[in-house]
């Protein structure tokens, strides 16, 4: 008996259905549908596959499982591609047909409240295990329906974990320890998988047990080891265009909850204003991540997002200035990710810069001294 019919089959028993399938539920299909003809093995796999199918993310649902996989791309259904965190490489999975990959990111995307049709041919959304989501139909995608799925790692590892994995080299867990008892507003950057989130969430459970936290994130990526941790998440708008809660929401709800530490999970767009606000105004400690490739771009960044949230250009370094105090940054390298440099942030007239305070390398670094006062060495 061909799995494939027998999925079709259950499938279109399922569509009569007006609530969700379980597995229970999907068993006994198959075991209907089927006439009695598998064994319990047979079941099992059989059920696997027409869960996968018909609730999972069908022939992705394997490679979703795989411990490490960070993420998983296709382009079209005889392209699939995963990232196990060593490079993208080229995967056996295929799909019968273009139609197939449509099927499945029209229902991924549906289960998210989102649609995606002719009409609205993409679609960002976060999948309700955490999983992110970009799809594009054609004829926007040229190549066929394209499916970029953004795996979530909710992997709690503490600084000394860090440590013995060799992302903090050096002195570099003595200074962000120090870094984190200061109370300093700090940013921890990098670029794309350098493992900022997997830090700050380290960092954050070094903080003193009798802090609150009020985390901000479009999904719930941080996992601190800490007892107050309050998470607000965001929220994109339902099918009708309406609902949607966005990080600068989030920002301005946490500081009316009595936060000791302001978290933002990752700095991205107009949320940066009320974020320098906040961090002017008594917020201590505050921190989040930002994508940058090297520290000395922090401001530019920072600059491009205060200015298309309604900043002007000085303000926005203004504000940086007094606010943020240091920068944690991170490298994605062929031995494993780990923190790269410290940069301290200086005024240079009416602009910011960062100017390195410790190197992995053991260059000379000019803002040695400032970092070592900042961090309570004295001069």
């Amino acid at each position: 008996m061909s799995a494939v019919s027998l999925v079709d089959r259950v499938r279109t028993r399922l569509a009569l259905e007006p609530v969700a399938p379980t597995r229970a539920g999907v068993a006994a299909l198959v075991r209907e549908e089927s006439g009695g003809l598998l064994g319990d093995d047979d079941v099992l796999l059989a059920v696997q596959e027409a869960v996968d199918e018909l609730a999972g993310a069908g022939p992705l649902e394997p490679l979703l499982r795989r411990p490490g996989v960070t993420d998983v791309l296709v382009n079209g259904p005889d392209q699939v591609w995963v990232d196990e965190g060593a490079g993208l490489a080229l995967t056996s999975v295929r799909f019968a047909h273009d139609e197939a990959v449509r099927r499945l990111a029209v229902r991924l995307a549906a289960a998210a409240g989102r649609r995606l049709d002719d009409a609205a041919p993409w679609v960002d959304v976060g999948l309700p295990d955490g999983t992110r989501l970009h799809a594009v139909l054609p004829p926007v995608s040229g190549s066929g329906t394209c499916l970029s799925l953004r795996v979530l790692r909710r992997c709690s590892r503490s600084l000394s974990d860090l440590a013995s994995a060799g992302a903090l080299p050096g002195g570099s867990e003595r200074l962000v320890r120090a870094l984190v008892r200061s109370r300093l507003a700090f940013l921890v950057t990098g670029g794309t998988g350098s493992g900022k989130t997997t830090m700050l969430s380290a960092l954050l459970g070094e903080v003193d047990r009798s802090e609150r936290l009020v985390l901000c994130e479009d999904a719930a990526e941080l996992t601190p080891d800490h007892p107050h941790a309050v998470r607000l998440l965001t929220r994109p708008p339902n099918v009708e265009g309406v609902g949607e809660v966005t990080l600068r929401d989030l920002v301005r709800q946490a500081l009316r909850m009595r936060p000791d530490r302001l978290v933002v999970g990752e700095v991205r767009g107009a949320e940066v204003a009320d974020l320098l606000a906040a961090l002017n105004t008594g917020h201590d400690g505050g921190c989040g991540t930002l994508h940058a490739n090297r520290p000395a771009e922090v401001p530019a960044r920072l600059e491009a997002l205060g200015v298309a949230a309604g900043l002007g250009r000085a303000a926005v370094h203004s504000q940086t200035a007094a606010a943020l105090a240091v920068v944690v940054h991170l490298r994605r390298t062929p031995v494993g990710r780990r923190v790269e440099e410290l940069g301290v942030l200086r005024r240079a007239g009416e602009l910011v810069t960062v100017e390195p305070g410790w190197r992995a390398d053991g260059d000379p670094c000019p803002g040695a001294d400032r970092l070592h006062q900042l961090l309570g060495g004295g001069p």
